[in-house]
């Protein structure tokens, strides 16, 4: 098995889950655009046949007859810093495009694709060849925050889905108030994780109730006398007055106990057993503020979700508000 590169631990800040769109394409007339930010893997079904010709899980473009090429805009879900992209031509043998280039651009407000179109775009990956039926990784490297993404395909073909890893870093403007310090939305960022054997602990910050036990984080059964655990950065340093620690879907296999820590040792939830597929919720004493939070899993087991309601320490909000 291929290794994946390290950018892909970051969340992929185009995904439907997070509210991505495909605002626009030149052209789909074998498949549509909207497949491209589908969460789940694309699927191949050998009898699935349309009026227009074979169906594919992904977004195809008919024969181009003319100079030019094909391109799709991404609305990011959350707008951040790009680490990498991967561009998956799964299921696509001899219809994916030879090359492709990705391109950012940083726009306020919500544009329509003709005001898109017009925009000033930076180039991220420069036109490269492609592999069919296969993951293609560009590692991208800018410090700038983008809030749209433009794929281009030359001249023509098929992508299944195109996935953009990143950092978040929302509009600071709606980080007043209380707010899920934890969110990815937010900001959040997973930054370090004992085991993600089953599934990604990046699910744990994502909006919105699980629907499934494969939409959390969960880890590996554990045969020594340690515990799973994972380390959360907040949007922001701020002070925590809510906790959601979720299990829901999690039955044979939710934590016995967790624990909840902020940076300096701060104890936010001391070790509290827990009950599977269930909701706790903690109210929190007046703590110290805190940038990250610890969560500990004992001794392994899923949670669904990690919420950390609260507020952003006011010198720090209005630091990011100049910025």
């Amino acid at each position: 098995m291929t290794k994946r590169p390290s950018f892909t631990t970051y969340p992929d800040l185009a995904s439907r889950v997070l509210a991505g769109s495909v605002v626009y394409a030149n052209d789909e007339l074998f498949a549509e655009r909207e497949n491209l930010i589908k969460p789940e893997p694309a699927i191949f079904s050998a009898e699935a046949f349309g009026h227009k010709g074979k169906v594919y899980d992904g977004w195809e473009t008919r024969r181009r007859r003319e100079p030019g090429y094909d391109f799709a805009i991404i609305r990011l879900g959350v707008p951040g810093i790009l680490c990498g992209v991967v561009i998956d031509t799964s299921w696509f043998t001899g219809n994916y495009p030879p090359y492709a280039s990705v391109e950012g651009a940083s726009i306020g407000g919500y544009p329509s694709p003709e005001e898109l179109e017009k925009a000033d775009w930076t180039p991220l990956v420069a036109k490269s060849e492609l592999r069919g039926d296969a993951d293609n990784f560009f590692e991208i490297a800018d410090e700038r925050r983008y809030t749209h993404v433009r794929l281009s395909i030359y001249p023509d073909g098929g992508v299944a889905r195109f996935r953009v890893h990143g950092m978040p870093r929302p509009d600071p403007r709606l980080l007043a108030g209380t707010i899920d310090l934890a969110a990815l939305e937010n900001g959040g960022q997973v930054i370090d994780c004992s085991n993600a054997f089953y599934s990604s602990p990046n699910s744990l910050l994502l909006p919105g109730r699980a629907r499934i036990m494969g939409d959390g984080w969960e880890n590996a059964r554990r045969r020594d006398a340690g515990n799973e655990h994972v380390t959360v950065r907040l949007a922001a340093r701020g002070r925590v007055r809510r906790v959601e620690i979720d299990t829901s879907y999690f039955v044979g296999n939710a934590p016995g106990w967790a624990s909840l820590t902020g940076d300096d040792d701060v104890v936010l939830v001391p070790r509290t057993r827990l009950q599977p597929d269930t909701r706790h919720f903690f109210v929190i004493e007046e703590t110290t503020a805190v940038s990250q939070v610890r969560l500990d899993v004992i001794p392994d087991g899923g949670v669904a979700r990690l919420r950390v309601h609260g507020e952003i320490d006011p010198d720090v909000l209005e630091l990011l508000l100049r910025n």
